[in-house]
């Protein structure tokens, strides 16, 4: 329930205040934490205050651009469009790319600072917290609240000493927390009272109370719940965010949503995806997923690639020649060329147009080096280079006169024959390849589903006529406002306001 006993009224409008902050850290990993910002993005936007999302530290392959070219996270950009602004880099100071189990791209500010090792990185912390609070300080400075986002769980306590994501960020700051737990994966009462018991006091004392999430059910069943923390934590309850349908319209951030999606269904037209170790801006499938008669399968490490599938594709990789390798290993590139030789459509995004060429040479080590001969279904050839492409683009494609809006984040430049064909174009400048068939397409350019017209087009060259397909875009931002609506029921926003500071 909703309260009524803030400083501001319920529908606030615009409220005098200089740019408070409320922080969500979480239990664990993948216990809600983007999407609740989202929603509570929108929500306090939609009671009439200036809202920012901020991040300290993320961790994802899946990357957006910014407003003014740079990489921030997706779900920061997510969080952005949610209050209503134009994503920019300060709301994600620092973005790690992982590149391998054990290290990852960092980028600062939207563009490249290095590449660590794990225990590398954990050392260069400090330096890098500078950069979180300088942005931190900017975005204060244009408004009302900021709603930061934590990453993982504060209570790893082996991660504290050079902590940046978490306490480490709130505690310099003076930033207030609120804890999420996620009750839909069991244990959520163990979870808040282990990390109560694991935080010192002066930790303890930044976190104000506690939102229960993915409940199923009759939350009244969970009163017992609410008070056993009240009485080992002395925290406050926020509420209870019951299951919630419309977050399914939202982007993933983390690919291990990708894990469980392997279903098909009878007469649907099937898209098969390969899941690569390091697969990167897997939200591009997000709009042909939504479409009522496509099924998109994720195909997982073992498992051939489905025969009656219509259209393969090969996704963004942040380690394309690791990942080029590991698919010849599975054997998934006899598969896809098997796939083509019965008349089948593959489509490559990004890394995998690239798989798609001749060769990937990496004669700059941006990837530590070496070359792998690819697929050779398009006549194109790939060199990477250490200066990273990162750009919103818009475009069009030849063959159906539809316009493509999107963006690229790729280390790399791919040339050939194949190009005098493209699949997309900007004026005169090709925006990938297609072969003489066109059954092999691939294209830099991310997020090209997002327009209903092309997507209708597209399906329409694999033998599907769809018709009504809404902008993508459309239809998050409807999620977004049904968030909201939500959040609005069942947690008490007056509360989560006054907590802020």
């Amino acid at each position: 329930m909703v309260g009524n006993n803030s400083s501001c009224p319920v529908r606030w409008g615009k409220c005098n205040v200089v740019a408070r902050s409320l922080m969500l850290q979480g239990t664990g990993s993948d216990v809600g934490k983007s999407v609740l910002v989202a929603g509570l993005c929108r929500a306090f936007h939609r009671r009439g205050l200036r809202v920012r999302p901020f991040k300290p530290q993320n961790m994802s392959n899946n990357a957006a651009v910014a407003q003014g070219g740079g990489e921030i996270g997706r779900a920061q950009w997510l969080q952005a469009k949610a209050a209503c602004v134009a994503p920019n880099v300060d709301m994600n100071p620092v973005l790690l790319k992982p590149e391998s189990d054990t290290g990852a791209q960092i980028i600062v500010h939207g563009q490249m600072f290095g590449r660590a090792e794990a225990d590398t990185y954990q050392r260069c912390k400090g330096e890098l917290l500078g950069y979180v609070v300088d942005s931190f300080e900017k975005l204060k400075a244009e408004a009302d609240l900021i709603l930061v986002e934590g990453a993982g769980s504060p209570a790893e306590v082996n991660l504290r000493a050079t902590d940046i994501a978490n306490m480490g960020f709130a505690l310099p700051t003076n930033t207030p927390v609120a804890l999420v737990g996620d009750i839909n994966r069991g244990g959520v009462i163990a979870a808040i009272a282990g990390t109560y018991a694991l935080l010192p006091d002066e930790e303890r004392s930044l976190i104000r109370g506690v939102i229960i999430n993915q409940f199923r059910g009759d939350v009244r069943l969970f009163d017992g719940g609410i008070e056993t923390i009240r009485q080992v934590t002395g925290w406050q309850n926020y509420g209870v965010v019951p299951f919630l349908r419309c977050v399914r319209e939202l982007p993933a951030e983390d690919a291990v949503v990708l894990e469980g999606q392997t279903s098909k269904k009878q007469g649907r037209l099937l898209v098969a995806v390969p899941l690569l170790p390091r697969i990167a801006n897997f939200d591009d499938l997000d709009p042909l997923r939504a479409v009522p008669d496509v099924d998109v399968v994720f195909v997982r490490p073992g498992t051939p690639l489905p025969r009656d599938a219509a259209l393969v594709v090969l996704p963004g990789s942040k380690a394309t020649i690791a990942d080029l390798r590991f698919m010849k290993a599975e054997g998934w590139d006899i598969d896809i060329r098997a796939h083509v030789r019965a008349g089948g459509q593959v489509l490559g995004l990004c890394g995998g147009y690239q798989m798609l060429g001749t060769i990937v040479c990496d004669p700059f080590g941006v990837e530590g080096g070496g070359e792998e001969p690819g697929l050779g279904l398009l006549d194109v050839k790939t060199e990477l280079l250490p200066d990273k492409q990162v750009t919103e683009t818009v475009g069009s494609a030849p063959w159906c006169g539809e316009v493509v809006t999107g963006y690229e984040i790729h280390a790399g430049k791919t040339v050939g024959e194949g190009l005098k064909n493209p699949f997309l174009v900007s004026g005169d400048v090709p925006l990938g390849a297609m072969s003489a068939d066109g059954h092999v397409m691939g294209t830099y350019m991310h997020g090209l589903f997002e327009k209903g017209a092309f997507l209708e087009a597209f399906l329409a060259r694999l033998g599907r006529q769809v018709r009504g397909v809404p902008d993508h875009g459309a239809k998050v931002n409807k999620a977004l406002d049904t968030l909201a609506e939500e959040l609005e029921k069942h947690l008490d926003l007056d509360a989560l306001y006054a907590a802020s500071r």
